[in-house]
């Protein structure tokens, strides 16, 4: 198609002589009407002087319908909480700040802000007028008499109310009325129409909350994988975090149970109370969000809510501004707590219950027991280890048995050296008549792998060892630099952080014990000693420094556990008969043992006179 265009196309036509001179003129007249007539004086503050045979200024019309409210004097009305500080602004009636104060972010001065004190305040309400045109409330001016600082002691609700007159006859009203509770980070929200045909179409309208949660923590980069805009419905969660720089945007329709936006450790949601009435919701990353300081800028979360059925119609909300606490969030009975991510699928199954119903709660009654949640994080470590000890006792003892059919299994593999196939059916033979299970040492270990997960993907986003010190950890939910390194390394930092140092000292010597007692002293197993502990260090060192702490100590009491299992397996041995073989020489086959080990002799030999 382009080349028939530019084959088969039509020649431009030329200019003609006379066209060229009128062109001229032209330009030339526009030139010189341009130079004589002067430009109006410009006075100090940057308008233009006027003179009265000056034609008036042409602005563009406002649209009848919000005209009464495009200007007004805008006013900050102040809400005081035990926990948190609001501000207001009669220009949109929108949360201009929501300030926590039991919350510092990472300089320990500055409260924590929930709402992003850049944007135009939140949220938003936007809807068509009659006349086609868009409005964004946050650009009106409402009305109060809620005098300029309120307070909430917390023993009853108080409410605060914007009103906004409109409609081309003034017909027409939108209000908002906000009702502070008792519970703490939590607030009801009323959108009242009156006559709304006044001045809005019968398209609905959109809530809208957007620019995010502005960032707490020391480390950007670290923050935007688990902050991002959230959308739920029913049992679907969409989401779009800020670790990505590509423009992203996800649907739902139907009822919404709740939009929001969250941080590391912080969030602001919103949720009908009627999610039935809403007809879906819209979440939107802008593209370069990730390459933003604060975060959450160019990210929206928007509900669709349906026209007004009635001259006088509303719709009711509650919100949510506070930390991402379990069960300040379950309180809701929303499932805002699978904002909080647990891994994939595959994992998710199993982590999240135990994150739920053992580590929250466990932390909870142990950090209002002891005085420090370092205490709590070890203490938690022993508890685990107790728990899976059966597990670790099933794991070594079966080690300690594959260490005691050693030598028969390097004869066996001495006399089959040539014959692969006759060695693996030996080595089976072995293991079934000496009823060692090859696998018994490491299915238990696997087994104890999910709790370990669990843990590295809760610490990290537990608020409740947010800025939590313990020895020389200023935050247990970040590093713990001992050492400043003058260079950085790729993935692992310019830093060596103390626990992540103590435990892969700690785990050299578990896997040490382990080794020795197991006999396992080839060069593969001396290798493997120093890469994993090696390889874990390397990792750790960028984790939180409660992780580090749990695992430094979940390696000590596995080293102990492990002394204490082989002592016990060393002292049943100088009570026994060292193996069953002996056993049957010293006349003892109470348990038919050696009776059945004969018969299945005989068994094979006659399958093999057979075969012959």
């Amino acid at each position: 198609m382009f080349g028939w265009l530019v084959w088969f196309g039509p020649e431009p036509s030329e200019p003609t002589p006379e066209a060229d001179s009128a062109a001229t003129e032209q330009s030339t007249d526009s030139t010189t009407a341009a130079e004589a007539e002067p430009l109006p004086a410009a006075d100090s503050t940057g308008d233009s002087e006027a003179s009265a045979s000056d034609p008036e200024p042409v602005e563009s019309p406002s649209d009848p319908a919000t005209a009464r409210a495009e200007s007004g004097t805008a006013r900050t009305v102040t809400v005081v909480a035990d926990q948190y500080t609001a501000e207001f602004s009669t220009r949109g009636g929108v949360i201009e700040r929501f300030t926590l104060t039991d919350y510092k972010q990472f300089d320990r001065e500055t409260p924590v802000q929930v709402v992003d004190t850049s944007g135009r305040g939140v949220p938003g309400m936007s809807f068509m007028t009659p006349s086609s045109h868009l409005v964004d409330t946050r650009a009106l001016y409402f009305e109060t008499d809620a005098p300029d600082t309120l307070r909430v002691d917390g023993s009853e609700e108080v409410a605060l109310t914007f009103t906004a007159t409109l409609g081309e006859d003034a017909q027409g009203e939108l209000s908002y009325t906000y009702t502070f509770t008792p519970e703490p980070y939590d607030l009801n929200l009323q959108i009242a129409q009156q006559n709304p045909r006044s001045y809005a179409a019968r398209d609905g309208y959109d809530l809208v909350w957007d620019q995010g949660v502005p960032f707490t923590e020391d480390d950007p980069e670290g923050e935007r994988v688990d902050s991002g805009v959230y959308a739920f419905s029913g049992g679907t969660l969409e989401r779009l975090v800020y670790d990505s720089a590509e423009y992203a945007e996800n649907r739902l329709s139907g009822s919404i149970n709740w939009i929001g936006h969250r941080s590391k450790y912080f969030t602001a949601v919103l949720m009908p109370d009627s999610p039935e009435a809403v007809d879906g919701a819209e979440i939107i990353r802008e593209e370069g969000v990730s390459e933003t300081i604060r975060g959450g800028e160019g990210t929206t979360a928007r509900l669709f809510m349906p026209p007004a059925t009635s001259d006088v119609d509303t719709q009711s909300f509650s919100l949510y501004m506070g930390p991402i606490d379990y069960y300040n969030l379950v309180s809701y009975e929303r499932e805002l707590y699978s904002m909080v991510n647990y891994g994939w699928a595959i994992f998710e199954w199993i982590t999240r219950p135990l994150a739920t119903f053992i580590f929250i709660p466990a932390l909870t009654y142990l950090g209002g027991v002891l005085p420090n949640y370092g205490l709590v994080v070890i203490l938690l470590a022993i508890f685990i280890k107790m728990v899976v000890y059966p597990l670790t006792k099933s794991s070594y003892r079966s080690m300690a048995k594959m260490k005691d059919l050693k030598p028969e299994m390097d004869k066996i593999k001495e006399k089959y050296e040539d014959d692969m196939e006759k060695q693996q059916e030996e080595m089976m033979k072995l293991y079934r008549e000496s009823g060692v299970n090859p696998i018994g040492g490491c299915l238990p270990m696997f087994l104890q792998y999910p709790i370990i997960i669990a843990l590295y993907l809760y610490i990290p986003q537990s608020v409740q060892l947010r800025q939590e010190s313990f020895l020389w950890a200023a935050d247990l939910s970040a590093p713990d630099p001992i050492l400043q390194l003058p260079f950085s390394i790729p993935f692992y930092g310019d830093y060596v952080a103390g626990f992540t140092l103590l435990m892969g000292i700690a785990m050299i010597f578990t896997m040490r014990i382990q080794m020795s007692s197991t006999g396992s002293t080839g060069a593969q197993a001396k290798i493997f000693q120093w890469v994993l502990p090696f390889f874990i260090f390397f990792i750790f060192n960028r984790f939180a420094s409660a992780l580090s702490l749990y695992y430094l100590f979940y390696n000590v009491v596995t080293a102990a556990q492990q002394k204490y299992i082989y002592w016990q397996l060393d002292k049943e041995k100088e009570q026994q008969p060292n193996t069953r073989f002996e056993a049957n020489k010293n006349g003892d086959d109470s348990d038919g043992w050696f009776a059945r080990l004969l018969k299945k002799a005989e068994e094979a030999q006659k399958e093999a006179r057979q075969r012959k």
